[in-house]
């Protein structure tokens, strides 16, 4: 298996700077059996997370990662839990957050997310 560290920091990079800038880019990285939870509501198949996610109140935020952990999976995959802030574009204040993401393999060497859980820290 490829290191687990590499390919989720790989992944992070890759993922958060679409989710900066062209949030419909990320629909690659999920797949029908793919699970969202934002904020305790919950989105199954690449097609409904898509709309979520390009659906948000803002296009363009600046994500900065504080804490990353990575452990590979016993199922084979990759297990990513970030903290860090959100700036959106033309606000002052920046938003916690804390988002867990599970990657598995596919055929074709690359990973897809099967799950993706994602909060904002109130207090």
């Amino acid at each position: 298996m490829a290191n687990p560290e590499a390919v989720g920091n790989a992944f992070l990079d890759y993922f958060y700077n679409l989710f900066a800038t062209n949030r419909a880019a990320l629909a690659s990285l999920y797949q029908d059996s793919s699970l969202l939870t934002f904020e305790g509501a919950k989105f199954q198949g690449q097609q409904n997370i898509i709309n979520k996610l390009t659906t948000m109140p803002f296009q363009k935020v600046a994500v900065q990662r504080d804490t990353v952990d990575i452990q590979p999976s016993i199922s084979g995959g990759i297990l990513i839990f970030v903290t860090g802030k959100l700036m959106p574009e033309g606000e002052s204040i920046p938003l916690k957050f804390s988002q867990a993401f599970h990657l598995m393999p596919t055929p074709a060497s690359s990973f897809v997310v099967t799950n993706d859980m994602f909060r904002l820290n109130y207090g």
